[in-house]
Parts: C-alpha cells; structure tokens; sequence
C-alpha cells in the first residue's frame, strides 16, 4: 500500500538568511536557489518584501527576484517563488517583482505580534485582511503563518483558541493556506496533535494547514511526524536547519529539509525531493557561510565526504 505523498516547503533563503549577521550576495543566493530547485524543491520561499532597515539581509529582494526570473524555464517551469509580505507596501513591491505567491505573518501571542510588528494583533489583521484581498484579486497563491501557536517566549503558553480565531479570520479573507509556527522551539508531539484537532473541529480544513517546526529543543522532526500522522500534508523546512526568528529570545534553526526528506522518504511516503541534491545545497549553504550547520543529516553526509576524502589521500 503506497502512502500519500508530501509537500516540502523551503524557507532557507528567507528564514535561514534573514538572521545571518553577513548579507550574502544576491547572486549567491540565487545560486543557492537554483540548488534548491535542482533537487525538486517546488515551493520555495526565497525573500521578504520587508523594509531594508528592518532586515539588511533581505533589502536585494526585487533584485534576487529578478536573477530568478532570468533563469533557463526548463529549470524552474515547475517551481513556484515566495516572498513574505509585512503589508499593503511589501505587496506592491512583491507585485512589481513578478513573485508567484505571497505569504503573510502575525502572531498567536500579542506580545511577540507587537515586538515582532509592532501592532497589536487586532491591527496586524486589519493590515493582512486587505494584503490577502488585494493578492487574490492578483491571481497570487497565498499563505498565511500564525507564529508561536505552541508556546510564547514572553507570554508561556498560547490558548488554541487564539489560534482557531486568527485561522478563521485569514482563510475568511482568502488566505490559501494556514501556516502553524513553533517559532521557538517549544510544541511537543501530544501538545500539536491536540492544536490541530481543535482547529479542525473548529472548521479550519486540514488540508489547508501547514506546519513550521524549529528544532530548538529537539522535537521538530518528532513534532512533524505527528503532525503528518493526523493528517498534515505540507511542512515546512529550511536546508541544512537554517534560520531562526530576531524577534523571539531562543529561537534556533529550523527543521532541517534533509531530516525530513530522509525520513519521510525511508517511511515509503515520497517528497518529490532528490536527498543527494538537497545535501549538495546544504554543502554549498555551509561553505557560502564558512561555517557548520545544525541539521542532522546535513553533518553526516559532510562527516561521510570527509572520511571519503581521507581514505583517497591515504591510499
């Protein structure tokens, strides 16, 4: 019996480089891009139409947008583009771009939204409500993330139904899909079976859901698999466990693309995705940074080149 298949979704060049110190150049990043996309990553959210004061590593997005369309269709005919949108403005400038989907970003938490956005949640909806309209009537495919749904690193816990009301209001507005983040790191596995079963009976249709998983306490990759054991079909990751979040204390990287795809792929529920090439990207992310990464599969594979190499030398 062939299980269902998944869908990666690919955060790395936004979520894993907003928080590097250094701005990696546009043409890089559009390298790392294009590995991504060599490996059969079809969704892939590569910048944010943010200001450039806010996050200096992603101000190049109309430029890197604009690499990326330069690119031979054979490549990416199959590919679609995001691009994280703060408001009505950063939706003008991802229009003029030429992206294919926008996504959209609030919290569950009223104190992370405002140290995040700097509004309070009611204002942050206001702001999506109008960005999300305007998107569809533009033919863009549209997401919308709910940070800290499992856990506030200000706030403790985060009621569900905090979460099921904001759900309501973006799909209501025309979100295509609801994105759950554990922004840093503290859902466990009973705690994300027991949300998404409350948003589900709450009328949020599971297949309109989405899951973001950190790692910081180690419980993304287990959180994810629950997640798909109740019926979750699209995941979120970042190659190598890239990424983090500037606006919430402990934040560490996000689920590693390569752990995922490994064991969904060893599970027989196929992810489209190619793990050699996928390492390959996370090998070009590591040396593009000069430095290691955390992703589990992405440290054996570098240990398994290395102890290669050395035999060869020593023979």
């Amino acid at each position: 019996m062939s299980l269902p298949s998944v869908r990666i979704y690919e955060v790395s060049p936004r979520d894993g480089l907003q928080n590097e110190a250094a701005v990696v150049p546009s043409a890089e990043k559009a390298e790392l891009i294009a590995r991504l996309v060599a490996s059969g990553l079809a969704d892939i959210e590569v910048t944010s139409f943010v200001r450039p004061r806010w996050i200096p590593q992603l101000a190049d997005a109309a430029e890197l947008v604009g690499l990326l369309a330069r690119a031979p269709a054979e490549t990416t005919a199959a590919v679609r583009f995001w691009g994280l949108v703060p408001n009505r403005v950063g939706l003008e400038r991802a229009l003029e771009s030429g992206i294919g989907g926008i996504a959209t970003f609030m919290s569950a938490s009223e104190t992370h939204n405002k140290k995040n956005v700097n509004r309070t949640i009611r204002e942050s909806l206001a702001g999506i409500e109008e960005v999300l309209g305007v998107a569809r009537e533009e033919g863009l495919r549209t997401r919308g993330y709910i940070s800290c749904v499992f856990g506030c690193p200000y706030e403790g816990e985060v009621a569900a139904e905090a979460t099921l009301g904001i759900a309501s209001k973006l799909l209501a507005a025309g979100a295509d899909e609801i994105v759950l983040g554990d922004t840093t790191g503290m859902g466990t596995p009973l705690q994300v079976e027991r949300v998404i079963a409350f948003l589900a009976d709450g009328g949020v249709p599971i297949d309109r859901m989405a899951v973001h998983f950190h790692d910081t306490r180690g419980t993304a990759l287990a959180n994810a698999l629950t997640a798909w054991r109740v019926g979750i079909g699209t995941f979120d990751a970042s190659v190598a466990g890239l990424g983090g979040c500037p606006y919430a204390p402990g934040a560490a990287g996000n689920l590693a693309t390569e752990d995922m795809v490994y064991m969904f792929e060893q599970m027989g529920v196929s992810t489209g995705v190619d793990l050699e090439a996928l390492a390959d990207a996370g090998e070009y992310a590591a040396t593009l940074l000069g430095r290691e990464l955390p992703g589990r599969y992405h440290q054996y594979h570098r240990g398994a080149r290395r102890r290669a190499a050395s035999r060869a030398v020593s023979r």
